[in-house]
């Protein structure tokens, strides 16, 4: 075990600031124990490695386990937003100051993984999130190793590249991810050294949209995460267009709607999502949910 103790000299809310690496309740990858403790695994460039943090009188205490336990604890800061830049944010909307205000502690972190940030969001194109989550859970189960050291039964280390290659068909099948996902994960895996070797995020972006199955919004999922960006708006979700039209306008808009809308805050558009999800906005429910699909059953 490594340990290291770092103080922020900002604000810190360590689930807000972790949380948009956790893929639902059951992720193998992420768990929060009773005691307040955030455990996490990763695919470090020296090995799986598992990371164990909790915040505590504005100093975040953590220990690491396994081989890529050094280089985990190197990037923590980054991980928690330490280079996370809010010079130019400046709220023009109330809802907007009010959701800074309330949540201080919201940091844009970034993990220097990409793969890892990628095929979740491959697996969640186009379905309820509960159906990419099940996929993820049962490939994780399935192929990846047991998370280093004292973690949560059932914690799992993110696949090898290597491994998403050979992953049989019927194995997508069962998990849920139809063969064009299935098609896409396999083929950036392939591509995963010149991914992870991208410098910036405009260069990441560049790369991953060259990748087929690729678009505008996975990349910008993905460059949330990795490079963590504070612009990278997630055009093209389902979602997303109608909360931040409803919570600036009390209308709903469209992607060209939304980035009309969010073209004040550039530099910050994905940071202003965040908030304005976190600030109890919505708008009212209309039409039929989008089912959830089971391709086990095709």
């Amino acid at each position: 075990m490594r340990e290291r103790q770092w103080r922020p000299e900002r604000p810190l809310d360590l689930e807000l600031t972790l949380g948009p690496h956790r893929h639902g309740g059951g992720d193998p990858t992420w768990r929060r124990t009773p005691d307040g403790m955030i455990w996490r695994t990763s695919r470090t460039p020296d090995g799986p490695g598992t990371l164990r943090v909790i915040a505590r009188r504005g100093q975040v205490d953590a220990a690491a386990w396994g081989p890529g336990a050094g280089w985990l604890l190197e990037t923590l800061p980054a991980m928690l937003g330490v280079d996370d830049d809010v010079s130019g944010f400046v709220p023009e909307h109330a809802v907007v100051r009010d959701a800074a205000r309330r949540h201080e502690g919201l940091r844009i972190g970034r993990t220097f993984r990409v793969l890892e940030a990628l095929v979740p969001a491959v697996l969640e194109q186009k379905v309820v999130s509960s159906e990419a989550w099940r996929a993820w859970r049962w490939l994780l189960t399935r192929y990846g190793e047991p998370a280093p050291g004292p973690a949560p039964e059932g914690m799992r280390v993110f696949l090898e590249p290597e491994t998403w290659r050979s992953i049989p068909s019927w194995d997508w099948h069962r998990a849920g991810a139809e063969a064009v996902r299935a098609r896409t994960i396999v083929n950036a895996a392939r591509h995963a050294s010149k991914l992870e070797a991208a410098g910036g995020s405009a260069e990441a972006d560049r790369l991953l949209r060259a990748l087929p199955g690729v678009g505008v919004w996975t990349s910008a999922e993905v460059r949330q995460r990795s490079h963590g960006d504070a612009d990278a708006i997630s055009v093209g979700d389902y979602h997303l267009p109608s909360l931040v039209g409803w919570s600036l306008t009390g209308r709903r808009a469209d992607d060209a709607g939304m980035l009309r809308l969010l073209a004040p805050y550039r530099g910050h558009r994905h940071r202003v999502s965040r908030l304005l999800g976190l600030s109890g906005a919505r708008p009212p429910a209309r039409g039929p949910r989008m089912p959830a699909r089971d391709y086990r059953s095709f």
